[in-house]
């Protein structure tokens, strides 16, 4: 049955190649005749245009109009005596409206934005902090040295949903209990080197009951889950790098390694044998994390990146010089003093025109490094600390993309959005002498940045 199957397909298969020779339909040569279409006329394909009307690039709202309305909602009482603002064309840098625009004002964590791009523009988008176990100067013993990631998940951490996904603790323990038994080590000291970060754990500047409300924790180059008591409660421990220790050496013990001795601080010999290492995500990532929840302990890490990729020492101080030698070459010095990363430091100035101009190099197609500040940013009524804001009501729900900031009397919205004659800006509003409630001035900002997505 199968022989007969097969000489039926090879004599169809020789019919169908005649028929092809004769038709003339092999022959490369001879062209078909054109056959008239019997059926209706095609239905030409009428495409859409771009998202952002003109590629962002829409007419710009008119300058009165504009004036106009933001004058009227800038005396919103909500904001207090000392409040300024600033609209700027994102393509050409013109001001489309200004107020007490140049003033330094307390940014609370709109801080964060300039913490992000100088991380993009000093240490690249794609760089990533390592945390590493080395071999110690005496025979059996390791140290597990810490590279700065303060998203280093811990054991209780869940992460199989999470952006972006972490580096594990529990990865580090289980490639370096391999290598310590293909060595034939079945017993060790540990030891942990948190020193490259230098300098107080806890400026100065800020308040006291910032750690004890779990606002951050006390800033460490070694620590998991970002100092949490554990993952998703507000709580910090007090030590966040004896607490990585234990819950290494606890989890290597139950990978059969046995660990004596109790936790030590020490430096990693320079130029150790490395054992085994996890890499953070990558930093674009992160600075999108940094500036989409708002992360305190993040952004000071960055901030101490910044630093060691700078030349200055990886503290509070170091930070804040290395971000501003970075923004010196970027030509965006003006109208920026910041003491943190975070922004939780009161001493903080930066005017808004700063912040606006920093936007607006974030999304020029000339600095694609930057985009992370722009993607990273929450979007109204949608993700983010802008998750609760802008009802669906609003005009500007889903349109602005902006970086919130918050601290006792002072309230800021610095973003962007496209208008609505589809001309792509920058913006940013800031109050720091403000006496009623957070949400009756957060309020007042929404209704500004709204303002500005529909001129």
């Amino acid at each position: 049955m199968a022989l007969v199957t097969l000489v039926l397909l090879q004599m169809f298969a020789v019919a169908a190649g005649v028929h092809l020779l004769t038709s003339g339909l092999l022959d490369e040569k001879e062209e078909p005749d054109p056959v008239a279409s019997a059926g209706p006329p095609p239905v030409p394909v009428i495409t859409a245009g771009p998202v952002l009307a003109a590629g962002g690039n829409g007419p710009l709202p008119a300058k009165g109009t504009l004036a106009e309305r933001l004058t009227k909602a800038l005396g919103d009482p909500a904001l207090g005596d000392r409040v300024g603002a600033v609209v700027l064309d994102a393509e050409t840098g013109t001001t489309l409206f200004g107020s007490a625009a140049g003033v330094g004002i307390t940014p609370a964590s709109t801080t964060k934005i300039v913490t992000s791009v100088a991380a993009l523009a000093s240490l690249g988008p794609d760089a990533r902090l390592s945390t590493r176990v080395v071999r110690g100067a005496s025979p059996g013993s390791i140290i597990l040295v810490g590279g700065g990631d303060p998203t280093l998940a811990g054991p209780r951490a869940q992460t199989g949903q999470a952006y972006p996904k972490p580096a594990s603790l529990a990865a580090l323990a289980s490639h370096t209990a391999k290598a310590l038994k293909a060595a034939g080590v079945a017993k060790v000291t540990v030891a942990y080197d948190d020193t490259l970060f230098t300098g107080p754990r806890v400026s100065p500047a800020w308040k006291p009951v910032y750690i004890p409300d779990g606002e951050v924790a006390p800033v460490t180059a070694l620590m998991i889950d970002e100092g949490r008591v554990f993952p998703g409660n507000r709580n910090r421990v007090s030590d966040p790098s004896r607490v990585a220790h234990g819950a290494f050496v606890s989890l290597l013990s139950k990978h059969g390694i046995t660990v004596s001795g109790s936790a030590k601080r020490v430096k990693a010999p320079a130029g150790a044998e490395e054992i085994a290492r996890v890499d953070s995500a990558p930093v674009y990532a992160l600075v999108e994390r940094a500036l989409t929840l708002s992360d305190n302990d993040l952004s000071e890490a960055l901030a101490r990146q910044v630093a060691l990729k700078e030349g200055e020492p990886a503290s509070f101080d170091g930070g804040a010089a290395a971000v501003h030698k970075v923004l010196a070459r970027l030509g965006l010095t003006d109208g920026v003093t910041v003491h943190d990363g975070s922004g939780l430091s009161p001493k903080n100035r930066i005017a808004p025109q700063a912040l606006a101009r920093l936007l607006a190099m974030a999304a020029s197609p000339a600095n694609p490094r930057l985009r992370p500040v722009v993607s990273g940013m929450p979007v109204a009524g949608f993700t983010g600390t802008l998750g609760r804001r802008f009802g669906k009501s609003n005009s500007a729900y889903g349109l602005v993309r902006a970086k919130t900031g918050t601290l006792n009397g002072v309230s800021t919205l610095a973003g962007m959005t496209t208008t609505k004659s589809g001309r792509l800006v920058t913006f940013a509003f800031m109050a720091d002498d403000v006496t009623s409630g957070g949400g009756e001035a957060e309020a007042a900002l929404d209704r500004l940045a709204a303002l500005v997505a529909a001129g």
